[in-house]
């Protein structure tokens, strides 16, 4: 089976993957020692990350000006300014298609989505998209930026057994129909 794009990624019950001014620190309500929830584990299967510029601004404010993952994998941002590469990091502004083709025809684990909602649409818009894993925190937000933003073409999935746990996050995985 050819490399996989995966999306894994958290969001609250009305839908957001970060609240106003991008607030994330919502995300740290089910933290416990030793549950990652799976996450890991899922990061052993993935040779390759994507996300998007604000996403990319945001993790790197959060981590003293870096991207912890361009350390172990082969990382592009999605931007539509010109940059050159730094720190272990591709700025892509070209068709995100075209991307998802080259690294597929070359050998190598899955790809990984980590956001944001654009880069997400994007992906959708041309059925990239080849599972979902949502982890959902029991907190209404009420307002943010949206996980899906819409206008992107009827996807069909099949859904395995969600998990639960006690710190109730739900984690539900959607696979792509063939």
């Amino acid at each position: 089976m050819s490399r996989q794009v995966k999306l894994f990624i958290a969001m609250s019950l009305d839908g957001f993957i970060a609240g106003k001014d991008d607030d994330i620190s919502w995300l740290s309500m089910v933290e416990k020692e030793g549950k990652d929830y799976g996450y890991a584990q899922f990061m052993e299967t993935i040779d390759t990350y994507i996300i998007g510029r604000k996403t990319y601004d945001v993790i790197r404010q959060m981590s003293g000006g870096v991207l912890p993952q361009a350390s172990q994998y082969q990382c592009y941002v999605i931007t539509r300014q010109q940059k050159e590469p730094e720190d272990g990091v591709v700025f892509y502004r070209g068709d995100i298609g075209k991307l998802i083709t080259s690294i597929r025809m070359k050998k190598g684990k899955d790809i990984y989505c980590d956001g944001g909602g654009e880069v997400i649409k994007l992906l959708l818009e041309r059925n990239l998209i080849d599972e979902c894993i949502i982890s959902v925190i029991p907190v209404i937000l009420g307002d943010g930026k949206r996980l899906f933003t819409g206008g992107t073409p009827k996807l069909l999935l099949e859904a395995e057994k969600p998990l639960y746990f006690d710190s109730g996050l739900v984690q539900l995985k959607y696979k792509r129909k063939v």
